[in-house]
């Protein structure tokens, strides 16, 4: 049974996001509607705005954001418009993009597969699943 954990919002100005602190431990999937910033440990996929890792985070499932950076252990696959994999990251898994960013240094095992411009499934549909009108 998939356990989903949806995060608290902190408000700066007219954006806001969520953290999950380096002491946090999350065993299930996590959607959030704002950007999220992870330095803890995620065991299940996270779909979100967008994603910041740190570099001491663990990450053990699927990603799919408008646009993630990269700085700790992945493992699993990654969707999104915009890709930053910083020189600490560690990936095990494919890695879906539009605009690719890797700095020297960093470890990918697993395939790069550029999207050609199309919108990952899960992000559209996140995106649909919010704008849909009840059918008739």
């Amino acid at each position: 049974m998939a356990k989903t954990f949806s995060t608290s919002t902190a408000r700066t100005g007219a954006s806001s996001f969520s953290v999950l602190g380096a002491d946090t431990a999350v065993t299930g999937n996590i959607e959030a509607s704002v950007d999220l910033h992870v330095e803890g440990r995620v065991t299940g996929d996270i779909a979100c705005k967008s994603l910041i890792q740190g570099d001491a985070s663990e990450i053990a499932g699927g990603i799919s954001a408008e646009s993630v950076r990269i700085a700790g252990t992945v493992r699993g696959t990654i969707s999104a418009r915009e890709v930053v994999i910083l020189r600490t990251a560690r990936i095990e898994g494919d890695v879906s993009y539009d605009a690719l960013t890797i700095e020297q240094g960093a470890r990918l095992e697993g395939r790069l597969n550029p999207n050609g411009g199309h919108t990952p499934p899960a992000i559209a549909q996140l995106t649909d699943e919010s704008t849909l009108e009840p059918a008739e």
